[in-house]
């Protein structure tokens, strides 16, 4: 029975530099030939980046992404590259994975399915490929596969082990939500059992605007049991051997390399890494995303408002992790509301960090504000415009930093205030990168104990997270005064946004109606305060944005 030995390059591409992308493709190609590996496959989009967007859209574009590949082709030897890319072909283009063997580019396939749904839009750009061909690589029947093919039992993999295929290869560009590492091993484990094939499922890694790719690449033999598997939101070359069929090439195979690696290699011991758990995967993401942000986008240091809160500080808390206490810059801005425990734990949370603090308080241009409306204002009583103007001070101080020394402003607001309205515009909203704009409130906290684990240490501080969240714009403030408490508002928010449920829905799973109704209608009125909210993070299946686009003006209600 032949040994075949496999790479999988789970790697960080950025959209966009072509030149890069190839360059760091060939590096790891150089170290899955020195691994001994037959074959080495790359994600999907590898040479562009994914997901591209628009820019493919541009000839030239699309012209510059084949000529880098062109210099991968040219710098491929003794081992066979399966490498995604966008293919041109009689005025259309694809999604395609080009396989490449002793520099030459011996076949192109397109990918069947195009997702066009949630963060998705390959059918704005890309037309579905028609042929699922079997490929012989290193003495074996392999087909090629992209990403959204083998979610499906009757895609091209099917045909391709119909047609004599043993080991299915499977180019990915998956962006990562909560959990859905495990959903997506499940069904690729049944692909495998269903097909009698191995499957080789090789998925990118890093962050790119607000999606994060979780890589954790896969393999599993022709009984669906787990062989290998890389580490979630971080580089790897995951190479393992792969005993496959000794059976001839099928009618129709097209014939890349007929023999594999000479057999005195000594075997590699595959590797499975343990999986994360649930909340340390979210904290993974959310370095993983800001740090890549950061970086692609040639930001040095960042700077965070601090009021104390528990939001403000998880956000340093994922900053220093992404990008170190040394390019994190916090900003304490305090006002005639602000309590002495919130400077003070503004204070000690930078302290424990190691982070940089300024203290800007605000009480002179919130008062010559003031004094400028005093004649508009007259005769009213202090209200929301005076409680935003606090917020909006602060946005204009951050982002004069901004402007000044060329910091990237990172907001603090989470997925429940966003959700529910409960926040500024052109004041908490100004910034950036909005860190954990899909985060719920309750997670906040269960992120920041879980930091604090970790640390062995409070670096969060316990009072930081055991205070009744407030916003001090006014005296005694509470979130409460204003939201339903935040262990009732998540599961609503969830049910609405995430499972698209009625209010009827809602209320039968045991929500006070009035609660919902009022629930609902906040979330609906917000909707033009989202679309004006930076980028963020995403790490729930329907992050308001990319996945959940509703009308502003609209008048339909649920019921």
């Amino acid at each position: 029975m032949p040994v075949a030995r496999i790479a999988l390059a789970q790697f960080d591409p950025t959209i966009g530099d072509l030149e890069g992308n190839a360059n760091l493709i060939v590096d790891w190609i150089a170290r899955a030939r020195a691994a001994g590996a037959d074959i080495v496959a790359f994600p999907e989009l590898a040479v562009t980046g994914y997901p591209p967007e628009d820019l493919v859209l541009r000839r030239s574009f699309v012209s510059d992404n084949l000529r880098a590949l062109e210099r991968v082709v040219e710098r491929t030897s003794s081992i066979t590259a399966i490498v995604g890319f966008v293919d041109r072909d009689d005025g259309h283009i694809y999604n395609a994975a080009g396989v490449i063997h002793e520099r030459r580019l011996v076949a192109r396939y397109h990918k069947h399915r195009l997702p066009n749904y949630g963060v998705f839009d390959e059918e704005r750009y890309f037309r579905h490929g028609v042929h699922a061909p079997v490929y012989r690589i290193a003495g074996a029947n392999v087909g090629v596969t992209i990403c959204e093919d083998i979610w499906f039992a009757d895609g091209p993999a099917r045909d391709q082990a119909r047609a004599g295929a043993r080991l299915i290869i499977n180019i990915n560009g998956s962006p990562y939500h909560r959990g859905k590492g495990t959903q997506r091993q499940a069904m690729l484990a049944q692909r495998a059992r269903e097909n009698r094939v191995a499957l080789c499922y090789v998925n990118m890694v890093g962050g790119q605007d607000e999606l994060v790719f979780d890589g954790q690449s896969v393999v599993f033999d022709a009984d669906g049991r787990l062989l290998a598997r890389a580490c979630q939101f971080d580089e790897e070359l995951l190479v393992v051997d792969l005993a496959l069929p000794d059976e001839p090439p099928p009618p129709g195979v097209l014939f890349v390399s007929e023999e594999a690696s000479a057999g005195s290699r000594s075997a590699v011991a595959a590797r499975v890494a343990a999986p994360l758990d649930d909340v340390a995967e979210v904290w993974a993401a959310l370095v993983l995303g800001v740090r890549d942000y950061v970086r692609k986008t040639g930001f040095g240091n960042i700077v965070i408002g601090l009021s104390g809160g528990i939001d403000s500080s998880l956000v340093a808390a994922i900053a220093v992790d992404a990008l170190g206490p040394d390019h994190v810059i916090g900003v304490s801005m305090p006002s005639r509301f602000s309590s002495e425990g919130s400077k003070t734990d503004a204070a000690l949370l930078a302290e424990r960090l190691g982070i940089r603090l300024l203290t800007i308080p605000i009480e002179g241009p919130f008062k010559a504000t003031l004094d400028a409306l005093a004649d508009v204002f007259a005769d009213t009583e202090f209200g929301v415009a005076e409680e935003n103007l606090q917020a909006r001070v602060r946005g204009n101080i951050l982002m004069s930093l901004s402007n000044k020394f060329g910091w990237l402003v990172l907001t603090t607001g989470n997925k429940s205030e966003l959700a529910t309205g409960y926040s500024t515009l052109y004041g908490d909203m100004a910034g950036g990168f909005a860190v954990i704009k899909d985060v719920p409130k309750t997670l906040v906290w269960e992120l920041a104990r879980h930091r604090n684990r970790v640390a062995g240490v409070d670096l969060i501080p316990q009072r930081v997270i055991d205070k009744p969240p407030s916003a001090e714009l006014r005296p005694d403030q509470l979130d409460t005064d204003s939201l339903p408490p935040y262990d009732v508002l998540d599961p609503i928010i969830e049910a609405y946004v995430e499972q698209d449920h009625s209010i009827a829905e809602i209320v039968g799973a045991g929500f006070d109606r009035a609660v919902v109704e009022r629930v609902v209608r906040m979330i609906d009125r917000n909707e033009y305060k989202r679309r004006q909210a930076p980028p963020g993070i995403k790490i729930t299946p329907r992050a308001f944005g990319r996945d959940r686009r509703l009308p502003i003006a609209a008048r339909y209600h649920p019921g």
